[in-house]
């Protein structure tokens, strides 16, 4: 399996991966992606792309932040390993890749989110050295609008 790892930096190169996004969101256009890394890339988003013979196999979001009770910080978004590939290792090339960088700009954490209800993720998480630290509150203000 040769693998090459690959940080995406640009709309062009994102957009050309959405068919790995809409793994976890079906229904999302090419329009709404486009308009929402728009709005993110400005703010340090970036995707990390792991390909296996130029085609991508597995990808996540991630930015850098500061908060007062953290410091600056690395946010994993929307990890998705294609379905066909999983268990074989994506997800932690992944990690591992964020964790290097994470130390390399001198960040204290990394943080994300993983659905109450989505125990694999939390295994894996729980397995990368991830814990829980608290609550994700959230009030949805139109859910219509929700990937």
């Amino acid at each position: 399996m040769a693998l090459n790892i690959k940080e995406l930096t640009t709309i062009e190169d994102m957009l050309a991966q959405i068919e790995m996004i809409r793994h976890l969101y079906p229904n999302f256009t090419l329009d709404k992606y486009e308009s929402y890394l728009s709005e993110m890339i400005p703010h340090n988003y970036k995707q990390l792309a792991v390909f296996e013979n130029e085609i991508c196999v597995a990808i996540t979001g991630f930015w850098t932040g500061t908060k007062l009770w953290s410091g600056k910080y690395i946010e994993i978004d929307n990890f998705v390993v294609h379905p066909g590939h999983r268990s074989k290792g994506l997800g932690k090339i992944m990690t591992d890749y964020i964790d290097i960088k994470a130390k390399a700009e001198g960040c204290t954490m990394i943080v994300l989110d993983a659905f109450t209800s989505n125990f694999t993720a939390h295994r894996f998480y729980y397995n990368q050295g991830y814990v829980p630290k608290g609550f994700h509150f959230l009030k949805i203000l139109n859910e219509d609008s929700l990937s």
